[in-house]
């Protein structure tokens, strides 16, 4: 029997012609490790761990957000010999619990005359018992996960729509459309209505639904400079506001609101921080950071208690405590800026720019584990058993002018792609790894090699 492996994308330098995901034979493999360096080596035999890959044929990853044991995410299909980005307007819903079945579609409210084809999808959001998705028309459409295909609500702005929230635990929903931000929700009966519209003085960059909210819905909006709190009996209250220090990154928990700023040359007194505003008081309870980079993404409701995890332009994640107003760990992994992070009691994963995904031991600063793919990291999502990264192409429209430009082939490189990882897969181990990686500390073979694995002699 002929053991086959996994081959890591790489890029012909003569042709630009990528190759992905290749299944050489065990023999021809090694031969072709052999011309590698320990750097190109060791992401091979890291790349050969337990994953699952979606999103492939004919599809370019656009939006994707993770739920409560759920995957939801857009189809943008590209027609190649046209090189215009078209999609089909589907939103497909994934148990990430069961990944080998054909994803339901969930179905879109049919356009005026029920005629032509549907607008593509701008934001998808996903909790317990909804998913939800913003079109590029304006059209906002509510799925229950027990109903069914078919929306349960759905509702209508007449401008482009720049955010999109929905609450974790509950089932109010908040889009941000020019100047106004709506908030759609259930009464006690079932029936859909608009507790609350808020009219703002800017275009709103982030928004987020504040979690455990009992009564009337809360939203945090960050409009460039200013971050207000929207309330329904107390609307349009302004929690911070200092010109000319942009919003870069916004996240909530119950009671408590994390945002970065950035600064300017003119204000270089101040640097980039992350601020921590309590949403009973509106009173700013700390700020932390500190950083010659601006902050580009920071979390806050799935971190510890008092805890909060950032990730930086300048290439580093960042975890702080604060109730010291301090860095409690401080690591540096990515050739370019931080794009997405999450933490939990002991390890973080953050995902870079360059499109690398980095599981972090808090605990000790050091790297466990590492994995590159072409596109930026959008999206980390984890628990205890499980991974789920996402890589999103910067080019959505793919155009040239070579003749051979329609060979799908050639386009490969413009999809982006959802990988599934396994924390612990013992089963798998001994089938999907390297031998000359698969030392333990009792072997010194692995020594020998040398290949630079972040730790290279244990069974992962």
């Amino acid at each position: 029997k002929t053991d086959y492996i996994l081959f890591f994308p790489f890029q012909n330098e003569i042709n630009e012609v990528p190759f992905f995901d290749v299944q050489l034979p065990y023999e021809l493999a090694l031969k072709i490790f052999q011309y590698l360096g320990k750097a190109e080596l060791g992401r091979c035999a890291q790349v050969s761990r337990t994953w699952k890959v979606l999103a492939e044929d004919e599809v370019l990853w656009y939006r994707l957000c993770q739920g409560e044991g759920y995957l939801c995410w857009e189809f943008l299909w590209v027609t190649l010999p046209l090189f215009f980005r078209y999609t089909s307007g589907e939103v497909r819903l994934w148990d990430t619990r069961t990944w080998d079945y054909t994803a339901p579609v969930l179905a879109a409210v049919a356009g005026p005359g029920g005629a032509g084809a549907p607008p593509h999808v701008s934001f998808v959001r996903i909790n317990s018992s909804l998913a939800v998705a913003a079109y590029e028309d304006g059209t906002v459409s509510v799925w229950s996960l027990l109903l069914g295909q078919e929306p349960i609500h759905h509702f209508q702005h007449n401008q482009h729509i720049q955010a999109l929230a929905l609450a974790p635990g509950g089932s109010a929903v908040a889009t941000a459309s020019g100047f106004q931000v709506r908030v759609e929700s259930p009464d006690d009966r079932g029936f859909w209505q608009t507790p609350a519209t808020f009219e703002i003085q800017k275009l709103v960059n982030f928004l987020n639904l504040v979690p455990d909210v009992t009564g009337s819905p809360v939203a945090v909006a960050a409009a460039e400079d200013i971050v207000y709190l929207l309330k329904a009996e107390d609307p349009g209250r302004i929690l911070h506001s200092v010109y000319g220090q942009p919003v870069t990154c916004l996240d909530v928990a119950a009671h408590e609101a994390a945002f970065g700023i950035k600064t300017f040359g003119w204000l270089l007194n101040e640097p980039n921080q992350i601020l921590l505003y309590n949403l009973e008081t509106n009173q700013c309870v700390t700020k932390v950071g500190s950083s010659i980079g601006e902050f580009s993404c920071v979390n806050l409701h799935s971190s510890p208690p008092n805890m909060l995890v950032a990730g930086n332009k300048d290439r580093r994640v960042r975890v702080f405590d604060v109730r010291r107003g301090a860095a409690a760990c401080s690591v540096y992994g990515h050739q370019l800026g931080v794009t997405a992070v999450r933490m939990d009691d002991w390890k973080m994963v953050s995902g870079g720019e360059e499109g690398l995904v980095c599981v972090w031991d808090q605990r000790m600063a050091t790297k466990l584990w590492e994995m590159h793919a072409r596109h930026p990291v959008r999206l980390v999502w984890f628990n205890s058993h499980s991974l789920i990264t996402a890589n999103i192409p910067e080019e959505k429209n793919p155009r040239g002018s070579s003749i051979t430009e329609d060979d799908p082939s050639l386009h490969r490189k413009y999809r982006g792609v959802i990988y599934s990882y396994e924390f612990s897969v013992d089963q798998l181990a001994v089938d999907s790894v390297l031998p000359i990686c698969r030392s333990s500390y009792d072997e010194l073979t692995g020594y020998n090699y040398n290949i630079g694995l972040a730790v290279p002699y244990d069974s992962i």
